[in-house]
């Protein structure tokens, strides 16, 4: 069911789906697994939608299909109304002046043969920016905004900080003056000190440009941070989506109960109950029938492993695919 709100969204997803064919190193044929599943949401203007969930749980390959930088198999996402999967190649280019990414690892996203200010002025050329002077003014403007002094600009990824290289890439990720940006797991490289420098540098961004975010993260706390709506991944699938505050109040799925009970407490006379989940991880070569996440669930009935339970709406915008959502004792007391 896709979540729609009643403002224009920026960013619609729409059942989207990504099915990848696994060639046999045996000599066996080919297998398809299913990475992303009939995932819908929208994302407004100006808010930061978290996405949370286990490291494979397809949220980078989401967030690739919803820019188009992957195809998906099903289903479509659209920007300001428009269909990125009916677009042609020179107006998807242009459209995505407005839509950028920052990833998680600075240094792999980073040419080490350049330098910063070569690396920063990669997009301005793309899209035809100014002469070189005009270039060189607007990285050093970038290089203010983001926190980083001029001088760096002649040195190489590699004579930089983790923090300075992913500053950098938030400079590249601004040059062209873009409306959305994904953040694929952009501070979880980085030590915790240096993470809260780029969150509120992040947030501080957001309101001087008015920018919209799709954050993804395995963090909850970090989400938690950052986030006006948060949206909770499972096995390629979308198992929870409320706003924030909601979400930590009023837990409907039993996977987002387990994920907020291994939220560190700073406090260490806090006495934390853990929720452990039994088995493991279905594999993409066989997954289960109904529920995908019936065989770690301590609720799990016959109907979980015969049915897959739908998403719905549970009340104001709070959206659950569990059969029994709303019916759990899922104490929030951690």
């Amino acid at each position: 069911m896709l979540t729609k709100n009643t403002d224009n969204p920026l960013v619609r997803l729409e059942n989207l789906s990504k099915v990848f064919s696994v060639h046999s190193s045996r000599g066996l044929g080919t297998t398809d697994i299913t990475a992303v599943k009939n995932v819908s949401f929208d994302i407004k203007k100006g808010e930061t939608f978290g996405l949370v969930g286990e490291s494979g749980c397809g949220k980078s390959t989401l967030s690739k299909i919803a820019l188009r930088l992957l195809n998906a198999t099903s289903g479509t996402a659209y920007y300001e109304g428009k269909d990125l999967y009916k677009m042609k190649y020179r107006e998807l280019v242009n459209i995505r002046r407005q839509m950028q990414v920052i990833f998680q690892d600075p240094y792999d996203s980073l040419n080490p043969r350049l330098s910063v200010e070569e690396l920063v002025a990669e997009p301005l050329i793309v899209h035809r920016y100014g002469n070189r002077a005009r270039r060189r003014e607007r990285i050093e403007e970038l290089f203010h905004q983001v926190g980083l002094p001029p001088q760096l600009m002649t040195r190489y990824p590699h004579q930089l900080s983790g923090g300075q290289r992913q500053r950098v890439c938030i400079a590249r990720s601004l040059t062209v003056s873009p409306s959305f940006i994904v953040c694929d797991e952009a501070v979880s490289a980085l030590d915790v000190s240096i993470q809260a420098q780029i969150l509120n540098l992040l947030l501080d961004l957001k309101r001087r440009f008015k920018l919209t975010y799709l954050f993804i993260s395995h963090d909850l706390s970090v989400v938690k941070f950052v986030s006006d709506r948060i949206g909770v991944m499972y096995f390629g699938r979308l198992v929870e989506l409320a706003d924030t505050e909601t979400l930590f109040s009023r837990v409907l799925h039993p996977y987002t109960h387990a994920l907020l009970s291994a939220v560190p407490d700073p406090d260490p006379d806090t006495q934390k109950r853990r929720v452990l989940l039994g088995g493991s991880v279905p594999s993409l070569f066989n997954p289960p029938s109904g529920c995908v996440f019936h065989n770690r669930c301590p609720f799990t009935e016959p109907i979980c492993s015969e049915e897959e339970p739908p998403f719905i709406d549970m009340g104001n915008s709070h959206f659950a695919a569990c059969h029994f959502a709303g019916k759990l004792n899922l104490k929030i007391d951690f």
